[in-house]
């Protein structure tokens, strides 16, 4: 699998774009302290998402028709980068700019895309997504909620949890069962797009460890829905799903989730002129492991801008990247209590007290390390179910 990966350079016009977003950044972010821009992916700031909309940089590989910008996989990919490295709160914007408006685009009908898609780009429409479920885990197959047909439109009951921003999105797109039971697993799946401000709808934020309410439970009684909120063809949502996690799995967004924490740690290295044996090995560490996962994901980009879906590629660079996303924080508290003779300024061990805390969910996210290393395996040939 490894020597399907091809060694990828961002295009010249591409790269391009690299400052202005880096000097867009570093002014907007100017006052924002390291712990906040940690939380970077669940940074959650409509105004900083409406803003980079004005420029542009939302949809920015959807057609122009829809309000995209027109641009391939490698623009998008330098723009994840600057914003994942800076710290940026995309969480407002995130799920629906990088796996909804896709979906949408490639399943959807005209009327959803025209309806959908703009909003999206302008920053107005944010989704989450309805996939896990009370005692399904990461078995989607087996989850019970339901939509069934009824008077020309559908009517939907059941719940989902650790949705993340359900109670401040605009809608919800949901992996629903619209015929057969459980039993029948892949079969009879299919995925609706609810407005979350129906009747019947109702919204639970869970706080998390750290004192966050990112992720909620949802549910569903008796929500009446129009026969167009279905997405694609009935039963054909394992496959559309499938889809959809290859598109959250296939960019750079696995790779930086603990960059602010290393940012906030080289400051405190510099400032201090820290240079031992230890902090040296640590950060050569990092370096590597960062410049071989970048490499991969590039390498991902390249196959999606030649039409490829290379969903097995991306699930072993969205395990291997949460992997060291989590080495990270042990790693510098590690060498930070092997550094005693220099206090550690508060602001760092805000970030890193934040990023330990959080930093079990990286690998829960997009699929969880078991159900990923299933679809390696699969793809190796090493098992056939």
């Amino acid at each position: 699998m490894i020597d399907t990966l091809e060694l990828t350079a961002i295009p010249t016009e591409d790269e391009s774009l690299r400052a202005d977003i880096r000097a867009f950044l570093n002014d907007a972010l100017a006052d924002m302290p390291p712990d906040q821009r940690a939380r970077s992916w669940m940074g959650f700031d409509a105004e900083f998402s409406q803003a980079l909309a004005a420029r542009g940089w939302l949809g920015m590989t959807l057609p122009r028709e829809y309000g995209g910008a027109a641009r391939g996989h490698f623009a998008r990919f330098v723009l994840s980068e600057e914003l994942l490295c800076a710290g940026a709160p995309v969480s407002a914007h995130w799920i629906a700019d990088r796996q909804s408006a896709p979906l949408i685009l490639k399943y959807g009908t005209q009327a959803q895309r025209q309806f959908y898609l703009p909003r999206i780009c302008r920053a107005e429409a944010f989704f989450c997504i309805g996939m896990s479920e009370p005692n399904s885990g990461s078995d989607l197959a087996s989850i019970r909620t339901r939509a069934e047909s009824k008077d020309g439109g559908w009517l939907l009951n059941g719940s989902k949890i650790w949705t993340t921003n359900a109670h401040r999105s605009h809608y919800m797109i949901a992996l629903v069962r619209t015929s057969g039971t459980a039993a029948d697993r892949h079969q009879g799946l299919s995925q609706l797009i609810i407005d979350l401000s129906l009747p019947g709808i109702t919204i639970r934020p869970i706080e998390d460890l750290a004192g966050d309410a990112h992720f909620s439970e949802v549910f569903f009684d008796n929500v009446a829905l129009d026969a167009s909120a279905l997405i694609g063809t009935e039963g054909d949502g394992w496959q559309q799903v499938n889809a959809e996690l290859a598109f959250e799995r296939s960019g750079p967004e696995r790779i930086y989730s603990s960059m602010a924490l290393v940012q906030c740690w080289l400051s405190h290295c510099r400032a201090n002129q820290i240079n031992d044996a230890h902090t040296t090995a640590a950060l050569g560490e990092i370096l590597t492991q960062l410049a071989t996962l970048r490499a991969m994901s590039l390498a991902i980009a390249g196959q999606l801008a030649c039409g490829r879906s290379p969903a097995i590629e991306a699930a072993l660079v969205k395990d291997l990247g949460t992997e060291l996303e989590q080495r990270i924080p042990d790693l510098l508290a590690q060498i930070l209590s092997q550094t005693p003779d220099h206090a550690i300024p508060p602001e760092l061990l805000r970030t890193l007290a934040y990023v330990e805390q959080v930093s079990p969910t990286y690998s829960l996210r997009g699929g969880t390390r078991e159900i990923l290393r299933g679809i390696i395996a699969r793809g190796l040939g090493l098992r056939s179910n």
